[in-house]
C-alpha cells in the first residue's frame, strides 16, 4: 500500500489494521524496505471467489463463523464483467513478470452453486487474456468445493476445461463430519461422499482432499477412512486459531496436534505401499532435504497468493479472516489497483520477508528453515499483530523433530545407492507436485 494512496476504500482498511495489528501495519516501512533493495516476489496464485454464499453452514468455517463477517456485504455471485477485469489484471501481472505459470483457484462460498455451463467461464477468460498478453505463461486451474454438488454434468464441464477438483471433508465416516451441516442442521456427508465416489472415477480431475484436524476423532481411523475415496493427496489442516483465540485442546506443555498428526505419520510412513500423498509430511520432508516448499504454511518462501472477492476487491489470503474483522482487506479493487500495487501493501510485503518477519525467538530457532514460523494467521495476537510464535509452536517442533528422526533412521539403514535414489526421487516429486489448493 503506497503512502500516497488515500482512497475512501483504503483508509478504513488501514485504520483497522493499525488498531488490531501494529506489526506489520504501523511498524513495517515498505518504501524503506524497497530502498534497501528488498524486491517483491510476483503473485503466482489467484483465488477467484466466484460465489460468496455456501449451501453448507460448517460450524468452524473461517469465512462465515469466525472474526470477519465481510461476506455479508459481498454480491452472491461474481459478475462476468468482474471476472473479465480479473482476467485482464492477472494477464497484466503475468506479462510484467514473465511468469512461466499462474495458478487459479475457484473458491467461495461454494463455487459449484454455479450452473455447469458457466463453471469454466472465469478460467476461460483468464486463459484468453493471458494468451494475448503473456503467451508463454501456462494457466492451471482448480476448484475447491465441499463436494455436495458434484455431478456427472459438473465434472464433465470441469474436465473439459482442464479444471481439477479439490474437496473439503473431515474424514471418511459420518461421525467425522458432524460439523459439516447445511443451514437446517442436516448432515452434508452423504452428498459429499457421493460426489467423492464420482470424482474418484475421474483421477485426472482429482486434486485431493482437505481435512481440518478434529482432536475428538481418532487420527488413524480418520486417515484410513479417507483412503476409501482414493484421494491422490490429503491435506491435514491445523484449525485456524491464534494467540488470542487458541485452538480446541490447547494447553501449555502439551502437543495434542503433533500427537494426532504423528499417529497418522507413523501409519503412512511405515505402510508398505504409498496410498496417497500427505502434503504436511511431504512439505516437512522436502524442507528437511533443503528443497523448496509448495505451501505458505511451512518454510520461509514468500507469500504469492492474492484473493479476488465477488465484488472485485483484492484481498490477502482468506485464512487471515480468522484473526479480526477486515484482516484480509487491502482497500484495493480491480478497478483501481494492479497486483503490483498489492505487492507493496504492508501485510503482503510482511509475508514475503521470510525470517525477517518472525519473532526473535523464531529467528534464532534451529528449526526455522522448516517451520518458517508456522502459518501466518496462527501468529496473531490481538493488539500486537503477526510477529508472535505460532500458537502451534510446540506441536510443530515435536512434529518436525520426529519426522527428521525418521528420515535420519531411514538414511542410516539404507545403502548409499538407495539413499541417493530416494533423494533424487524426492527432488523430482517436489518439482512435479501440483500447486497447493487454497483452503
Amino acid at each position: 500500500m503506497r503512502d500516497t494512496d488515500t482512497s475512501d476504500a483504503v483508509l478504513p482498511a488501514r485504520d483497522a489494521h493499525a488498531r488490531h495489528a501494529p506489526w506489520p501495519y504501523t511498524r513495517l516501512d515498505v518504501p524503506a524496505l524497497r530502498a534497501a533493495g528488498h524486491r517483491p516476489h510476483p503473485i503466482r496464485q489467484f483465488v477467484l471467489k466466484t460465489r460468496s454464499r455456501c449451501n453448507l453452514a460448517c460450524t468452524y468455517c473461517y469465512v462465515y463463523e469466525m472474526a470477519d463477517q465481510g461476506w455479508r456485504g459481498q454480491p452472491a455471485v461474481m459478475a462476468p464483467a468482474t471476472a473479465a477485469r480479473a482476467a485482464e489484471r492477472i494477464a497484466e501481472h503475468a506479462a510484467a513478470h514473465d511468469l512461466p505459470r499462474v495458478d487459479l483457484v475457484l473458491h467461495g462460498g461454494e463455487p459449484l452453486l454455479t450452473a455447469p455451463g458457466r463453471l469454466a467461464a472465469p478460467v476461460d477468460a483468464v486463459r484468453a487474456a493471458v494468451a494475448a498478453a503473456a503467451p508463454h505463461t501456462r494457466v492451471t486451474a482448480t476448484v475447491q468445493t465441499n463436494g455436495t454438488l458434484l455431478t456427472r454434468g459438473r465434472l464433465a464441464a470441469l474436465a473439459a476445461a482442464g479444471i481439477r477438483v479439490g474437496v473439503s471433508l473431515d474424514g471418511g465416516l459420518p461421525a467425522h463430519n458432524t460439523r459439516r451441516v447445511d443451514h437446517a442442521g442436516r448432515p452434508g456427508f452423504g452428498a459429499a461422499a457421493r460426489g467423492l465416489r464420482l470424482l474418484a472415477r475421474h483421477p485426472d480431475s482429482y486434486a485431493g482432499v482437505l481435512c481440518v484436524i478434529d482432536l475428538a476423532q481418532d487420527p488413524v481411523e480418520t486417515y484410513e477412512s479417507l483412503l476409501a475415496f482414493a484421494p491422490p493427496s490429503v491435506g491435514l489442516l491445523l484449525p485456524l486459531a491464534n494467540r488470542s483465540s487458541p485452538p480446541p485442546g490447547h494447553h501449555p506443555g502439551r502437543t495434542p496436534y503433533a500427537d494426532w498428526l504423528l499417529a497418522v505419520f507413523e501409519r503412512w510412513w511405515h505402510d508398505g505401499v504409498r496410498r496417497t500423498r500427505i502434503r504436511t509430511f511431504e512439505e516437512i520432508i522436502a524442507l528437511l532435504l533443503g528443497l523448496p516448499a509448495a505451501t505458505e504454511t511451512l518454510g520461509l518462501a514468500p507469500a504469492a497468493t492474492a484473493v479476488i472477492e465477488t465484488d472485485g476487491s483484492i484481498e490477502q489470503a482468506d485464512s487471515l479472516k480468522s484473526a479480526y474483522e477486515g484482516a484480509a482487506a487491502t482497500g484495493m479493487t480491480l478497478a483501481t489497483h494492479s497486483f503490483d500495487q498489492l505487492l507493496d501493501h504492508p501485510g503482503f510485503a510482511a509475508r514475503q520477508l521470510g525470517r525477517d518477519a518472525l519473532a526473535a525467538g523464531c529467528r534464532a530457532c534451529e528449526l526455522v528453515e522448516v517451520c518458517g514460523g508456522g502459518h501466518y494467521p496462527h501468529r496473531y495476537r490481538a493488539g500486537e499483530g503477526f510477529r508472535q510464535p505460532s500458537v502451534y509452536c510446540a506441536d510443530l517442533q515435536v512434529l518436525i523433530r520426529h519426522i527428521a528422526a525418521a528420515l535420519q533412521q531411514a538414511a542410516a539403514t539404507a545403502t548409499a545407492a538407495t539413499a541417493a535414489t530416494a533423494i533424487t526421487t524426492a527432488r523430482a516429486a517436489t518439482a512435479a507436485r501440483p500447486p497447493a489448493v487454497a483452503s
